[in-house]
């Protein structure tokens, strides 16, 4: 049995490593995953922060041997999602060209079908600082199904148009970085605005479902999914990560936006 390390009526965050906890969890249970897992970007580079050259470092956690270890990582990861989700289900998987490349490629050795290819287009990105390439100003996230006969996924296709004036979204989304007031309880260095998980929640869940992310970090995939009313449950090996989620989700009202 796993460890749960806080739990609400609404929320629930699991202590441990996804590769354990995801085999332990009941099947055909989810109505959504969001995952943002390790991007592997940490190779003692820099890049801006605040104004100051800072490394882009982010931990044990960011750093990998090789790129088969690399995709037999994500291709384990997405393969144990794949019976956790219902017929309805999809799942959504954020990443940057340091590791999107090997997240499609598993995609698609484990039976997913890719929905979208959305590209978020940062409109406030960190200055590249060795000025050798273009600014990094994007990031991409997947939208998939399972590939199966019985999948019949689901796509709020007219909440979308509302949100969008009237019209029909398109896959690049432009929007800034994470404000400073999100970050009040604390800092994640890979931390999601909630504007991109209000977006990806509203899009693919119905009030009252079952959202599950296997890299919470900070859990703002829990804080979005509190505000909207469905259930999160969220996984991390990092109780500073879980203590700082625990703090957002106990400071988000149900329903509240």
């Amino acid at each position: 049995m796993y460890k749960v390390f806080y739990k609400d009526k609404y929320s629930e965050l699991i202590l441990g490593n996804c590769f354990e906890i995801l085999p332990l969890l009941q099947p055909n249970q989810f109505d959504m995953i969001f995952a943002d897992p390790p991007y592997f970007l940490s190779n003692n580079g820099i890049t801006c922060s605040g104004g100051k050259a800072v490394s882009v470092n982010k931990g044990n956690w960011d750093k990998i041997g090789s790129l088969k270890e690399k995709h037999e990582f994500n291709r384990k990861w997405i393969k144990l999602c794949h019976n956790l989700l219902k017929p309805t289900a999809t799942i959504w998987i954020s990443g940057t060209f340091h590791n999107i490349y090997s997240i499609g490629m598993a995609l698609e050795e484990e039976n997913y079908k890719i929905l979208n290819n959305i590209t978020w287009v940062k409109s406030n990105p960190p200055p590249n600082l060795a000025c050798k390439c273009f600014t990094h100003s994007t990031e991409t996230i997947l939208w998939a199904s399972t590939n199966d006969k019985k999948t019949r996924y689901l796509f709020n296709y007219d909440t979308m148009k509302k949100l969008n004036n009237g019209k029909q979204m398109r896959d690049v989304w432009e929007g800034s970085l994470t404000p400073q007031s999100e970050k009040k309880y604390g800092k994640h260095p890979t931390q999601k605005p909630e504007y991109i998980l209000e977006r990806i929640i509203n899009a693919s869940t119905n009030e009252g479902d079952i959202v599950l992310d296997p890299f919470c970090g900070s859990s703002t995939t829990g804080v979005v999914c509190k505000k909207l009313k469905r259930i999160y449950i969220g996984i991390d090996n990092n109780t500073d990560y879980l203590t700082l989620s625990k703090e957002r989700l106990q400071n988000t009202q149900w329903g509240i936006t």
